[in-house]
């Protein structure tokens, strides 16, 4: 698939990519925000460069690495994706406060309809403003959204520097083993607010 013009990506500002989701996934992966990328083709985690598909492999969430055009096979390993905000921005640094907080009001009654055992944030920082939850860490997360456990995931983008394909998929691995082991949790007085 050829790359898509600098017109067809300005044009593609403020658009959307349908989430990939269905009742009881095991996890729910969750972007930030669809890149202007994503939004052109209709494929999350499209942009050059996103480590978000050879990490699923590397972890061993998936058999093999999948292409963004094959997000559907997703469902049928348990898995979906959807977003904190769901316009599109060249980056996600674009996003305002007020956006994330509603964006993640809006996650949390997804997940609440939805009900995956986990509910797996890629992105800490973003994961702070919209639950919240100033001093989270990766990893998994004290609060859950009634019985969906939350784990906060390092950002599979390109620009995420911190983090190398290997030791995300550590983390992702990490979820994984869990995911496959217990099923999120319910704590008296830590589900949603």
């Amino acid at each position: 698939m050829p790359l898509p013009s600098p017109e067809e990506l300005r044009a593609a500002r403020d658009g959307f990519v349908d989430d990939i989701v269905a009742p009881g996934l095991s996890v729910l992966f969750c972007g930030i925000n669809p890149s202007l990328m994503s939004a052109v083709t209709g494929h999350h985690f499209a942009r050059p460069g996103n480590r978000f598909w050879p990490v699923l492999r590397l972890s061993g969430f998936t058999p093999r690495q999948l292409a963004p055009a094959e997000q559907h096979r997703l469902l049928s390993y348990g898995l979906g994706i959807t977003n904190v905000v769901a316009r599109a921005t060249a980056r996600a640094d674009e996003l305002d406060p007020a956006e994330l907080r509603e964006g993640g009001r809006l996650l949390r009654a997804r997940t609440a309809r939805l009900r995956p055992r986990w509910l797996a944030v890629v992105g800490v920082t973003a994961y702070r403003t919209a639950f919240a939850e100033p001093r989270a860490r990766i990893g998994r997360q004290e609060r859950t959204l009634g019985a969906t456990g939350i784990w906060v995931l390092p950002n599979p983008s390109g620009l995420n520097a911190h983090w190398t394909a290997r030791s995300m998929a550590e983390e992702y691995g990490r979820l994984r083993t869990i995911a496959h082991e217990e099923p999120g949790r319910e704590e008296p007085g830590r589900g949603a607010p």
